[in-house]
């Protein structure tokens, strides 16, 4: 049997001892284990699991056992997430780019840099006990709302980039800079605009009262060790409520980024529209940016399949019209993405189409078929009389490409 018709999906109330989960079926910043996938071994087990409050899970039936009954398999489920995305990718996403490319990319670099000090500094500042201000970030803020609304494909590749030591500050920059894409992508006002962006910059800044040997542990964490990880929440809303000028706004995005549709979230377990539209924008943009990353313990996915994750758990955890939003605004192969071409090529995505979503323009570097480097040729997709499209995205690290060398 073809292993991934091995994968099922079930009802969490199905699980039993026996069973082989094989994907909790929720963002890892969601549970304490050290793994996705593990041998349910006995009912403690089982009740730890259900304490996650995922409604459903996938089970691996080839090392364990099956369930009782019809379930989907991962393979259904995958397919009826590929409509939707391309139910999606019909949709034009009218926020056209003011200035070319090339005229941005320079700027955003400079700009990426800058916010990854300033953050660096400010949660540095935050262990030593010493206020926030906000006229600080405020000019930052500004400059990559103005880069997002000159290009966005410039500066949002660049949210990829991170690296093991910095990540929790260049999360923040990341989440920061998808955020402002997404409420331009919802016709939100400039000045809430600015707010939301500050609510991203600082969502995380309670982490830096978060001991490191947590934050990195790569290891399933004690009770205790998730609950004080969980705490950063309330730690930021503590931080945060000391900061003069701080918005309510940018309070809900940094308070609520962890609450969860279906009221499974915490600190406050809010559900639905008890949940502000800032804190529901927070928490899908969080979610992504982070599976998207590389941690110590945590393989990051490709963007292409972290959004088709989103839409899946937006059947309970996020709201599903503001997923759907999101995923036009950085569409199908996000930028800084790596795609199959028909030909057998590979190319990363540097730019979109609004109108076209589905034909990015694409730099190709390499030949799947052949594992070599190509010389770099950007192909526009959505060029008439174009023989080439894309078949499908692929990791970076499954062709020992260095993104880093080709995105930004």
């Amino acid at each position: 049997m073809n292993q991934k018709h091995t994968f099922k999906l079930i009802e969490i109330k199905q699980l039993r001892p026996g069973m082989y989960i094989q994907d909790l079926n929720c963002s890892w910043m969601d549970h304490p284990f050290a793994t996705n996938h593990f041998m349910v071994k006995d009912e403690k087990r089982v009740k730890e699991v259900i304490a996650l409050g995922v409604h459903e899970i996938y089970i691996d039936i080839a090392k364990g056992l099956d369930v009782e009954g019809e379930a989907l398999s991962k393979e259904e489920i995958r397919h009826k997430v590929d409509v939707q995305m391309a139910a999606i990718a019909q949709e034009i996403q009218a926020e056209p780019r003011r200035v070319e490319l090339e005229q941005e990319v320079a700027r955003a670099r400079q700009l990426h840099g800058e916010a990854n000090r300033i953050v660096r500094g400010l949660i540095h500042d935050v262990r030593l006990g010493r206020q926030i201000e906000i006229e600080q970030i405020e000019p930052l803020v500004e400059n990559m709302i103005d880069s997002i609304f000159r290009n966005q494909d410039a500066l949002l590749p660049l949210a990829r980039l991170k690296d093991h030591d910095n990540y929790t500050f260049q999360h923040s920059v990341s989440v920061c800079a998808l955020l402002v894409s997404f409420a331009r992508g919802l016709k939100l006002e400039r000045s809430i605009i600015k707010e939301i962006a500050i609510g991203g910059l600082l969502h995380d800044v309670g982490k830096a009262k978060v001991p490191d040997n947590i934050l990195n542990k790569p290891a399933k964490l004690t009770d205790a060790e998730f609950g004080k990880m969980k705490s950063h929440v309330v730690q930021s809303i503590v931080i945060l409520h000391n900061t003069p000028g701080i918005s309510q706004i940018a309070l809900d995005v940094a308070g609520q980024h962890h609450e969860r549709f279906d009221g499974t979230g915490y600190p406050n377990n809010l559900k639905g529209d008890e949940i502000s539209l800032y804190g529901r924008m927070g928490a899908i943009v969080d979610v992504y940016d982070a599976i998207t990353s590389d941690r110590v313990y945590h393989k990051g996915m490709a963007p292409t399949a972290a959004l088709g994750r989103l839409l899946e758990w937006s059947k309970f955890h996020f709201d599903p019209e503001l997923v759907r939003i999101y995923v036009k605004c950085v569409g199908i192969y996000p930028t800084g993405s790596l795609v199959r071409l028909e030909s057998g090529r590979l190319g990363v995505v540097i730019e979109q189409h609004e109108e076209k979503m589905m034909q990015p323009k694409v730099r190709v570097i390499f030949h799947a078929e052949h594992k070599r480097y190509l010389p770099p040729e950007v192909i526009d997709l959505a060029w008439p009389g174009g023989k080439e499209k894309i078949t499908g995205h692929e990791e970076f690290e499954e062709w020992n490409i260095d993104p880093k060398r080709w995105v930004g």
